[in-house]
């Protein structure tokens, strides 16, 4: 199967080449890349299409191109050019996201096309598909389109809002497939269509870390992520300076809009280690090697409308979790987490001290992540998913006739 998958991806390419700190995806990247090379190993033919996006305005032109350094050499991604003036950005994204998925159908036909989550972009990438590509749609649902994390409606006011709202009225009814991160976004989709709870992927990256590490683990806290405000690393490392643990070290990764608040915050509190953006090995390895891994986002008013994708890395890399709620999880996935009701630093304090006093950090949840969505399983069902779409489509093809 020819695939087209369409999704705001950030390579290493584009990381060199635009200014995209202010909107960087490092955990959906990592799912996209670990997505496709599952697919391509199930031997589907697998083109990504990013619209690559650049959010701060300027006066300035960003050409379209192709990255050269892959993780899967054997996937080609395809950038659209970017022209982040105001009230142009989004529109311009759009058409050129479009006009790369039109000229490489032309290319070479699709047979299937994956879309990630419901940016102007891929709505209108997803419309021209069932519409005039003929081919069967998969959505992959990772944050709420309609509520934000305040549990108020998003969208933007004016005509672009409305437009964005009628383009996903068009392409939800239409869709063959859905891949969700949580029940609650795969109850948004309609009842009848093929769908996937897929909470994470494990990478073998991770999986060969796991069996190779000999050192033991260190008295080491990791957060990794994209640094902005809603992920509460700032009340983190408030939390950290009121903490009398001369033997644990807090370890940051990442980058983002925060990066340089961080770093000086880091600077003033003791047993911090401040890493910046680390490369996909050293982030794997830290976590292979830290006792205690944390996510203290800000919590949201609609448990289930997001879910952070780290989290299921993290338990697969033999760590125990701390995470602000995140909707309803399998109790097996729980057995490895402890639960914090807000990511106030109070909070926090109070919860790193009992995890690591008591020894609630050797509770993990290893074995069922990985069995669960370790690669074996995941290529599986992933491609199971992908034939039940197509089936679906050429059912509800075939009834129309």
């Amino acid at each position: 199967m020819r695939i087209a998958y369409i999704a705001p991806y950030q390579g290493p390419g584009l990381l060199r080449s635009r200014p995209i700190v202010a909107n960087l995806s490092l955990a959906g990247s990592i799912k996209t890349e670990l997505i496709a090379g599952l697919l391509s190993e199930n031997n589907h033919e697998v083109e990504i299409i990013s619209q690559g996006e650049v959010v701060k305005l300027q006066c300035k032109r960003y050409p379209a191109f192709c990255e050269s350094t892959l993780l899967y050499p054997n996937i080609q991604v395809f950038y659209a050019s970017a022209l982040p003036v105001r009230f142009l950005n989004g529109f311009w994204s759009s058409r050129q996201t479009l006009g790369l998925l039109k000229s490489r159908h032309w290319h070479a036909p699709y047979d299937l096309v994956i879309i990630y989550n419901l940016k102007l972009p891929q709505l209108v990438s997803a419309k021209y598909a069932i519409q005039r590509l003929g081919v069967p749609v998969v959505f992959q649902y990772e944050d709420d389109a309609f509520v934000d994390i305040a549990g108020k409606v998003t969208g933007e006011a004016g005509f672009k809002g409305r437009l964005e709202r009628r383009r996903a009225s068009v392409v939800l009814p239409a869709l063959s497939g859905c891949m969700a991160a949580s029940p609650h976004l795969l109850s948004q989709v309609s009842p009848s269509i093929p769908k996937l709870l897929m909470r994470g992927v494990i990478g073998k990256d991770i999986l060969d870390a796991v069996e190779q590490r000999q050192e033991g683990r260190k008295n080491l806290v990791l957060f990794s992520g994209t640094l902005q405000r809603i992920k509460g690393i700032e009340q983190l490392i408030t939390a950290w300076r009121t903490l009398d643990l001369p033997d644990w070290e807090l370890h940051i990764t990442g980058d983002g809009d925060l990066a340089s608040t961080l770093r000086t915050m880091s600077e003033d509190t003791p047993r911090t280690v401040f890493h910046g953006l680390v490369s996909r090995p050293e982030l794997v390895r830290l976590m292979c090697l830290a006792k205690i891994c944390i996510n203290p986002h800000d919590v949201s008013h609609t448990p289930g409308n997001i879910f952070a994708f780290k989290i299921i890395e993290y338990l697969a890399a033999g760590a125990h979790v701390i995470s602000t709620p995140m909707g309803s999880l399998e109790k097996e996935v729980e057995r490895g987490m402890t639960y914090i009701p807000d990511n106030s630093p109070e909070t926090i304090a109070v919860a790193l001290k009992q995890v690591i006093l008591g020894g609630t950090w050797s509770c993990t949840a290893k074995e069922y992540v990985i069995d669960t969505y370790g690669p074996r399983s995941m290529a599986r069902i992933l491609d199971e998913l992908l034939q039940q779409a197509s089936a679906y489509y050429s059912r509800r093809k075939g009834n129309r006739c």
